[in-house]
This record gives C-alpha cells, structure tokens and sequence, in this order.
C-alpha cells in the first residue's frame, strides 16, 4: 500500500501543470527555465513508460539547459534539478546503447597502442566534417565550419609538429565548442537543417553522448597535449575515446525515430564504420591509407546511410 502511494504521490509531484508552454512556445518567448521544465517532464513521463533512450534523450536536455546559466538553474529550482540529476543517475547504469557503445569501444581500445586510439579518434571526427560545415549556417555555430581544417591539422602533426599559428587555431576551436553548449544558439533555439529523406536536424541533437561539440573539444583538447608533452619530453596524455561512439548522433534518431534504435539503419551503419575502422587500425598501415580514409570520411554525408 505504502508503495501504491509513493507511486502516486511521484506521479502528481511530476505531473506537468496545466497551460504550461510547449517547447515551441518556451522557444518563441526564451523562456528557458520553463524549456528545462517541459523536457523534464518529457523525460520524467518516459522513463515511467520505460522508454530510457527517451528519458536519457530529454533529460539530458533538460540538465544542459539549467546547467548552463545560473539564473536559468535558479529558476528551475533544486528538487526537480535533484531529481533530474538522480534519474540520469540511474539511467546510466540501463544496457541503454548510450552506455553500452562507449564501453565497448573503450574495451575495444585496450588492445591498440595509443598512437592507434588517437588515429581511431581522428577517423570519427572526420565523419562529422560535412555535418558541421553545414550546421555552421546556424546562429552561434560558424565554429563548426573549422572541423575540416582541425582534421587536417591534426593528421599533418603525427608526422611534423603544428606551427604556433596551427596550435593556436586549435585552441581557439576547442573554446569556440565548448562556448556553444552553454549558448542559447544551441540549446534553445531549435536551429535545425533539413535532411533529404528524413525530419530536420537540430544543432540540440548534437547533445548525445556527453555532447559531439564537447568530445570534439576534448579530444584536440588531448591532442595539443600530447604535442606540448612531445616537445618538452613529458608524459603523453591518455588518448580519448568518446570522439569514436559521438558519431552515432543517438540523439537524432531518438527525437525522431519511432522504432527500435539498436535497428536503425543509420545507427548500424556508424556502428559498422566503428568496428571497420578498429579493424583498419589492426591491419598494416601507412599514413597514406590513413589519409585515404581521412579525405574519403570528408566528403561522407553521416546522416545519410
């Protein structure tokens, strides 16, 4: 009995106000604090359906938004930011492909040498190069037209250290990435571009998988690293791996998907990408199969199969 009401009390605790704004309608008038509320309670009513990608999906949301201003975190207030915080908690410990496919490539990077990780990272940037260059056409994105030029960049620097203006464009890039996830522009607004065959990309889905824009930045943010560790003959930073499971944009396919995300056929597409290119990396290489690849990943349209 003690449960049944417990269950109810949950119920009505969470249940959306009646009147309160849509998405588009806390869009229109910037209300962010109540853009937090409704995708809260988006991810809330999902995860007690037992859909978790969509919780994962929303909720996530919803603690992008209030973590990224003050006034913003204020207004939404500490129990449901509490308990959207405890949610996610728990959603990440759910055999939910947004866990599962980062562990197994990190598992999968244990048997390659670091160098190998590194190039395995710059692979998957270079899948999103196309979808960057046509989100930055959004407000707040012009960032992301850069991701062409940081890969070469990059992939130069294996073989000869980046000049300081190199350097500095580099980190430049990983402040301009990591200022987007706190901006309106991206969270906010609902700048999407169209998809041939499919419903518009938002700049909000790149959200998934601890954020592209953030994986993005962390790994030319290792990268740099391990060039100043190079150069002064210090300890090499570990390589990062979160680059290589962001390609799946899960967020995308969730938002706008009705079925099965494990049968998706894009999602099995980049998961197919993925393990081809662990398997590219354990073959006999050069860097001018490397850069074959590289250039081919380039011109790839991600969101199309």
């Amino acid at each position: 009995m003690f449960n049944k009401i417990k269950e109810w009390l949950g119920k009505l605790f969470n249940k959306t106000p009646k009147g309160a704004d849509t998405v588009e309608e806390c869009q229109k008038k910037h209300n962010w604090a109540g853009l937090a509320r409704v995708y809260y309670q988006s991810g809330v009513s999902a995860m007690e359906s037992g859909d978790l990608n969509r919780a994962q999906l929303w909720l996530n949301r919803a603690d992008t938004i209030y973590s990224a201003d003050d006034a913003i975190y204020d207004k939404v207030g500490e129990k449901l930011i509490d308990d959207c915080s405890e949610r996610i908690g728990q959603l990440e410990e759910k055999p939910i492909l947004y866990n599962r496919i980062p562990s197994s490539v990190e598992e999968m990077a244990g048997s390659l040498e670091d160098v190998e990780i590194r190039v395995w990272g710059l692979l998957s940037l270079a899948r999103l190069v196309k979808l960057g260059e046509r989100l930055a056409v959004l407000p707040g994105c012009a960032a992301l037209s850069r991701l062409g030029w940081a890969v070469d960049t990059v992939l130069n620097s294996f073989q000869a250290p980046p000049t300081q203006e190199e350097f500095k464009g580099i980190q430049d890039l990983c402040s301009a990435l990591y200022a987007l996830g706190d901006s309106p522009d991206f969270w906010g607004k609902g700048s999407a571009i169209d998809v041939a065959g499919g419903a518009p990309f938002q700049v909000f889905d790149l959200a998934g998988m601890m954020g592209v824009h953030l994986e993005i930045d962390a790994y030319l943010h290792v990268h740099l690293g391990m060039i100043s560790a190079l150069s002064q003959q210090g300890e090499t930073p570990a390589p990062e791996t979160g680059i290589i499971a962001a390609t799946l944009l899960p967020d995308y396919y969730v938002r706008t998907g009705t079925g099965n995300l494990e049968e998706d056929p894009h999602i099995k597409a980049e998961l197919d990408r993925i393990s081809d290119d662990y398997d590219f990396l354990r073959s006999e290489l050069s860097w001018e199969l490397i850069r074959e690849r590289v250039e081919a990943y380039k011109k790839l349209d991600i969101l199309s199969c």
